[in-house]
């Protein structure tokens, strides 16, 4: 190849790279409107984004990667939380998290309910954005935690597994078989959206958004024998069950698990998974002995 060739070569790959460039800008711009989520934009958002910045929420918190990464990221935490959860939060959150329990450092937000709203409206907006899987999994915090780590004491524990070396919640029967519905239920218990894992852990003593599970079985024998409850369920099987399809038939104590009489555990398990698959959850579950 000479010069003449070289230089060719030079131009027509230079051409060729600033059409592709100039053809995916065109295209980008093309689909802008769906991936932002442009056409949901209402007043309410608008007033919500400048709550959000009023607020200096961002010092604290990731927003569609930016902020700080001193809180939680709430690109998704309206599809993790939900609504009824992020209002009574908002108005309250040492409701949810003692500081000297739980390391619980936010403040009161000084907003109304029409600001709760607006506020919740902006981060629904931004749930619904397309960014491509981001964040790629619920980014929570608890406290407690290990030093250089966003585990608490107890999920070390659970994490390190049993003494065969299995990664499993404590108590857990060991899972042998692909097919096995335990293992199915656990494979849901973290896949399912939103994910059973974004509000609840498996190890003892660490209540996030909702209560541990770690010993859901043993806590549901105590539920219902107890004379409180006015539920239907006979065994922690069926107990488990109901819990995941009606979550307000038990309302678990405290201030942070429901408000006026309802559960802020979505409704939607029982409409979106199929019967087999709550089997399975259910399965999953009353392994924790």
């Amino acid at each position: 190849m000479n010069k003449r060739h070289t230089r060719l070569f030079a131009l027509i790959s230079t051409g060729i790279a600033v059409v592709v460039f100039l053809g995916l800008t065109v295209d980008s711009h093309r689909q802008f409107p769906k991936l932002t989520n442009s056409e949901n934009i209402t007043d309410s958002v608008i007033r919500g984004q400048n709550i959000w910045h009023a607020n200096n929420c961002i010092n604290c918190h990731t927003m569609l990667g930016e902020g700080a990464y001193y809180a939680p990221d709430l690109t998704k935490i309206t599809q993790h939380r939900g609504t009824p959860y992020l209002t009574a939060f908002l108005k309250d959150p040492s409701q949810f998290y003692d500081e000297k329990r739980h390391r619980r450092l936010m403040p009161t937000p000084k907003v109304n309910d029409q600001e709760i709203a607006d506020l919740i409206a902006f981060m629904d907006w931004v749930s619904k954005v397309d960014n491509q899987g981001w964040p790629p999994r619920p980014i929570m915090v608890s406290g407690g935690s290990l030093p250089g780590t966003d585990l608490s004491v107890a999920q070390q524990s659970a994490r390190s597994g049993t003494a065969e070396g299995t990664n499993m919640p404590p108590g857990a029967v060991p899972v042998t078989s692909a097919n096995d519905p335990i293992a199915l239920g656990e494979a849901l218990f973290r896949s399912v959206s939103p994910a059973c894992t974004a509000c609840h852990s498996t190890a003892p003593g660490v209540n996030l958004a909702g209560p541990t599970l770690a010993d859901i079985t043993a806590q549901a024998k105590l539920v219902i024998a107890s004379p409180d409850y006015k539920g239907k369920a006979k065994t922690a099987e069926e107990f488990i069950h109901e819990s995941i399809v009606e979550p307000s038939a038990y309302l678990h104590p405290g201030a942070m698990y429901s408000a006026n009489g309802v559960s802020f555990m979505p409704t939607t398990y029982a409409t979106d998974l199929k019967p087999e698959q709550i089997d399975q959850l259910v399965a999953y579950l009353a392994s924790f002995k």
